[in-house]
């Protein structure tokens, strides 16, 4: 299983340098795991760079995959995880479902980066 943060996901849809990095994740749409939260500020982000029907087709690739949802019990575990790796509350959200599932996160979020189970690209 693979799960992409909102800064791969960000980087690959404005073909940024990074963003082939993650295009053959996100191509395995069978073992791709999306977070509810990566809809968010993913759609947050492309508001302000692109028109209103782009990002609606990004959103729609990002549903290609199995959408996540925030539960009670995700809550909580990402309270855990957030403060056992002091990771702000997004980035919490996504590591712990990342880890709950056994998915390997592909970002270029800093944060994760010494973080064992993830694939780490630096940003340019």
């Amino acid at each position: 299983m693979n799960l992409v943060d909102s800064s791969g996901w960000i980087e690959f849809f404005l073909a940024g340098v990074n963003g082939p990095k993650f295009k053959p994740v996100i191509e395995q749409r069978d073992i791709l795991l999306v977070p509810v939260i990566a809809l968010y500020e993913v759609h947050r982000e492309l508001s302000r760079k692109v028109p209103p029907d782009a990002v609606a087709q990004c959103l729609d690739v990002m549903r290609l995959g199995r959408v996540l949802d925030i539960t009670d019990r995700r809550a909580v575990a990402a309270a855990d995880v957030a403060q056992q790796h002091k990771l702000a509350m997004a980035d919490a959200m996504m590591y712990s479902m990342a880890l709950e599932l056994g998915a390997t996160l592909w970002t270029q979020d800093v944060d994760y980066q010494d973080l064992p189970g993830v694939n780490y690209f630096a940003k340019p």
